[in-house]
């Protein structure tokens, strides 16, 4: 690990203005992630500045009747906290699905969000990664590529996102607010907030130099059922194959709404509005569910290794809609 300074900070604001005025500096809290990073020296920050201190671990009731999660909020205690339990199932059961226990503990809010790819090449600093290091190349691209996205790829990257949580909340339409170094404050919607890899790899998100996550907002809780389900190589404490997050209301045998998002096979949190369509109204059968992946999957691609990653999502897909549409 290379030598690095360090400050905590007093005020979010604050905490930007110090990451945005040093040059390779990086906020921390948890660590689960970044840690691990700076002892391959895949991550190398000259700063660090702590955010643990901050107020922002609170969750609260919004006016309208939705939930906002503060940035610092660990991933136990939302999975735990009541209302999530009761009105957002499907972001509690994706955070129990991710990680251990022991990091689920220490593992914010925030840090979930901004987790890095867990690509084996962007982890091996002898191998080229263009998300790592620009203009180096990709390495999955002609390697080992089981574990990488089949959706929203580029010819620079194929690396899968990782996060359990960010698919939940990209199913229920989040938020993602944020303090820049100025002072003023934005509110990005979580369909807005991931950038895909295009030619710039290394650029993984909206934010800008500095710019701090404060707090993600829920809408009010949608009707319907809701399901996490993952599908991994083991039962615990491993990424995602394909995983869906939906929030299903049938009645009837019909299906009134769908929001689908997917995890494993995508360069972000994969949602397709055009799936979510074609349930809209259909009977609840095969053939709808078949409509609906023929949306999803449209564009697909695999690379080797993860072609069957393509047809496991069209499975899981409709084993997720049939548990959903069940009277």
């Amino acid at each position: 690990m290379r030598t690095f300074t360090y400050e905590r900070a007093a005020s979010p604001q604050a905490a930007a203005q110090a990451v945005a005025g040093t040059p390779g500096a990086k906020f921390i809290a948890g660590g689960t992630n970044l840690l691990d990073l700076m002892k391959l020296e895949v991550e190398t920050p000259t700063h660090l500045v702590d955010v643990n201190r901050l107020t922002l671990a609170d969750v609260a009731d919004t006016p309208e009747g939705g939930l906002r999660i503060g940035a610092l909020v660990r991933n136990s205690a939302l999975a735990a906290h009541p209302r999530v339990r009761r009105d957002y199932a499907v972001l509690s059961r994706a955070l129990l699905a991710g990680a251990s226990g022991q990091l689920r503990n220490k593992a914010t809010t925030a840090g979930n969000l901004l987790q890095r790819t867990r690509c084996l090449y962007f982890y091996d600093t002898s191998k080229p990664c263009n998300k790592r290091a620009p203009g180096s190349g990709c390495s999955a691209l002609q390697g080992f590529n089981r574990m990488h996205a089949v959706l929203g790829t580029s010819e620079d990257c194929i690396a899968a996102h990782p996060s359990d949580m960010a698919v939940a909340m990209r199913a229920l339409d989040a938020t993602v607010e944020t303090v820049r170094p100025d002072g003023t404050e934005r509110a990005i919607p979580i369909g807005a907030f991931y950038r895909l890899p295009g030619n710039t790899p290394n650029v993984e998100t909206a934010l800008a130099s500095g710019e701090m996550i404060t707090a993600v907002t829920l809408p009010p809780p949608p009707p319907g059922r809701q399901v996490y389900r993952k599908v991994r190589d083991r039962a615990s404490y491993a990424f995602a194959l394909v995983s869906v997050a939906a929030v299903v209301q049938a009645v009837g045998g019909k299906i009134r709404s769908a929001k689908l998002a997917f995890g494993g096979v995508g360069a972000q949190p994969w949602r397709v509005p055009a799936a979510e369509a074609a349930l809209q109204g259909a009977t609840a059968d095969p053939a709808a569910f078949d409509a609906a992946a023929d949306a999803v999957l449209a564009g697909g691609r695999g690379y080797g290794h993860n072609d069957f990653k393509l047809p496991l999502a069209r499975r899981t897909l409709a084993a997720v809609l049939a548990g959903t549409t069940r009277a």
